[in-house]
């Protein structure tokens, strides 16, 4: 059974950082992109940062350019989400997610973890 299960969300303030966790188990992720989303309440899913097998290829929102990082560690199949200067609208919740680098839809999903920001 494929689990995608995201940690380290919770309260900070304005400016302040936070660094989320995916861990994924059930299969091999090996030529899977990773992704990190969010949904923030009465707004649709965004995407938020992706990253290759090979963390060779990232991508970033341009929301969320300069102040957040994804990388990953493949032998631990962990995905991180290093989030700096932290804004109000970046409250959401955010999800991990994977697909097979050759679909372009994701496959597997987590159950989420909150970010609130507070001003």
């Amino acid at each position: 059974q494929v689990q995608l299960v995201e940690s380290g969300g919770g309260l900070v303030q304005t400016g302040g950082s936070l660094r989320l966790s995916c861990a994924a188990s059930g299969r091999t992720f090996r030529g899977y992109v990773m992704g990190w989303f969010r949904q923030a309440p009465g707004k649709g899913r965004e995407r938020v940062a992706t990253i290759t097998w090979s963390g060779g290829t990232t991508y970033y929102a341009d929301f969320v350019k300069g102040r957040f990082t994804i990388s990953r560690d493949n032998a631990k199949n962990m995905v991180y989400l290093q989030m700096n200067g932290l804004k109000p609208e970046d409250t959401a919740v955010y999800y991990c997610a994977a697909r097979r680098e050759s679909n372009s839809d994701y496959d597997y999903w987590g159950q989420g973890t909150q970010v609130t920001v507070s001003s």
